[in-house]
């Protein structure tokens, strides 16, 4: 009972939203991983406002963080009558099955955020992947804190001509996960930084567990011994801003400071470098793939040629189904 008026729900506001539209043409069927990410949120306002554009109509829906929900609700968007779906996985190992959904009912899948293997996206010649490359913002952040440690040899406090960091990871298996940590160390080691991480944790993206992992961090290895922190995107880097602050640390006493990046160029991170409390971030472009990903979705409806109709518009695909939105740095002032 609660499947069927569930999905009665979603056909009544897709109609709703089609009869309001321009082009009722395009429904647009779209399953965020979790509504409460920061980040994800700014991607639903970009591909909202540009569905509203491009005069679509889209339906968005929270999965709540888990998988079994998110297959259920793509099942009844899909029975609701939707064209297209932008997908953001709970797992992207579980694409697959989303894709052979979408392949039943012959609509086009847009995955977004969460890159799924490239051996799964293949298996659909409707399958398309909106996002930006993890080892770019890796590596960004990596060349963000060598630029600034270049500047201020003080930061080796014991003066052993290493980097002891700590690094604060996002959600256990994810690909942004892996490949951020890893890029951002060997740009350390490309610039001839000697790094050394001391600890590290997965704090699944959060603000607060960032904060309290990274206060266990200094009670039990001592402030004194942490010269650098790299998070995996700007929550969790606030996060150890937070804890950083609750022992004087990022204060304004140059002496009491320890260099803090992250990922995603939030507002609350952008005033935070603004206050001399965080020392980077790399913009991951929300509004960039928001936009791009509903283009894509609006494209692949009008059955047109992909390649040349999505060019036309200033993008590119490639590999067949990849679109590619670019990191960029940003530094204190910058906004």
């Amino acid at each position: 009972m609660r499947k069927v008026s569930m999905t009665a729900l979603i056909l009544a506001l897709i109609l709703a939203f089609s009869q309001c539209s321009f082009a009722d043409d395009v429904k647009i069927g779209s399953c965020i991983y979790r509504f409460s990410d920061a980040f994800m949120l700014r991607f639903r306002n970009a591909m909202s406002a540009e569905t509203e554009r491009e005069g679509a109509s889209i339906f968005i829906l929270d999965s709540q963080n888990d998988q079994t929900i998110q297959d259920q609700q793509v099942d009844e968007l899909i029975s609701s009558g939707v064209n297209v779906l932008i997908i953001n996985p709970v797992d992207r190992m579980a694409a697959q099955n989303i894709i052979d959904k979408a392949k039943n009912a012959n609509i086009p899948v847009v995955f977004i955020n969460r890159e799924p293997p490239a051996e799964i996206l293949k298996t659909y010649d409707k399958a398309y992947y909106v996002g930006a490359k993890a080892e770019e913002s890796g590596t960004e952040q990596g060349e963000l804190l060598a630029a600034y440690l270049k500047e201020h040899p003080e930061y080796d406090k014991n003066n052993d001509k290493k980097l002891q960091f700590v690094m604060l990871m996002g959600e256990n298996g994810h690909q942004d996960m892996i490949l951020r940590s890893e890029y951002s160390v060997k740009a350390l080691k490309d610039s001839g930084i000697v790094p050394v991480q001391i600890v590290g944790a997965i704090a699944n993206w959060d603000k607060l567990q960032a904060m309290n992992m990274m206060n266990a961090f200094i009670m039990s290895i001592g402030s004194e011994n942490i010269e650098a922190v790299i998070a995996n995107n700007d929550e969790m880097a606030l996060g150890a801003v937070e804890a950083l602050k609750a022992n004087d640390y990022n204060k304004g006493n140059p002496e009491m400071y320890i260099p803090v990046v992250g990922v995603d160029a939030n507002a609350s991170a952008l005033d935070a470098m603004d206050r001399g409390e965080m020392l980077g971030t790399v913009l991951n472009d929300a509004d960039g793939q928001g936009k791009a990903a509903v283009k894509l979705a609006a494209a692949l409806v009008s059955g047109k040629d992909i390649k040349s109709d999505i060019k036309s518009l200033g993008y590119e695909i490639t590999d067949n189904r990849y679109i590619w939105i670019p990191y960029q740095k940003v530094t204190r002032g910058e906004k």
